[in-house]
């Protein structure tokens, strides 16, 4: 396949999620390498948060699919009437989803925001590739901003005054690098508290664009030896640190 049609298959998100996208590596398997790299082709059952993010994007980017997500009227996920109506699936609350409609509400009547989310010259939901260190990697930008030349990706927080920790933490860095790498723009996280609605925008230095890399160096030297290294026996290894 040329890359075009590589693309054309990564927009559907059954494929980006899917075995073929599983073909290429991503951000999201950074935190994998580091903590459990045997666990990088396991499946992963989604989460409430992952629910509720999705839902955040959605809702943003793409309203028209809201109809896909299926919302449960209680109070939690423990209670009778959610047990019946969500059978063994993960579903949203409706209490939480109110509480994204107000996030969103908030987010697009802030002048900024809307004119960084809804400009003429910017694309949706993006998928690309791009050769890093040897490995393919893929990403999907949640907007591309061509007048302002940014990548703007959407963020939720619990605490915007610790944004910069929590970019760290769940390498926000290590996914400006591959994005800037892939789409050619520098990054732009527009972040909102889940609680107080604050909103925040936050630009990327150099020393974080570095410190990106260097993740995405070191992902790649574990990912080389456990999936690439001929003859690696992983019951073999073992982390090594002095206390």
């Amino acid at each position: 396949m040329d890359k075009k049609e590589i693309l054309e298959r990564l927009k559907i998100d059954e494929d980006y999620y899917g075995e073929f996208g599983q073909q290429y590596l991503s951000n999201s398997n950074i935190g994998t390498l580091f903590s459990n790299p045997l666990m990088l082709k396991e499946k992963t059952e989604p989460t409430s948060a992952m629910i509720v993010g999705g839902y955040f994007h959605t809702a943003i980017l793409e309203p028209e699919k809201l109809k896909n997500f299926k919302v449960v009227d209680a109070s939690t996920r423990n209670t009778k009437i959610y047990r019946e109506e969500s059978g063994e699936e993960m579903c949203l609350l409706k209490h939480e989803a109110d509480k994204v409609d107000d996030l969103v509400k908030a987010l697009l009547e802030n002048d900024t925001c809307s004119d960084l989310i809804n400009r003429y010259n910017v694309e949706y939901e993006v998928p690309n590739i791009v050769g890093i260190e040897g490995n393919m990697w893929k990403g999907k930008a949640d907007i591309i901003n061509h007048d302002k030349k940014l990548i703007v990706d959407l963020k939720t927080t619990s605490d915007i005054n610790g944004f910069n920790f929590s970019a760290k933490k769940y390498n926000y860095d290590s996914q400006a690098y591959i994005y800037r790498k892939m789409f050619g723009y520098d990054m732009l996280f527009v972040v909102i508290d889940k609680g107080t609605q604050q909103i925040g925008l936050f630009d990327c230095s150099e020393e974080f664009y570095d410190r990106g890399a260097d993740k995405v160096k070191k992902a790649t030297e574990i990912y080389d030896m456990f999936y690439k290294t001929e003859g690696f026996n992983s019951k073999q290894f073992f982390i090594n640190r002095t206390l």
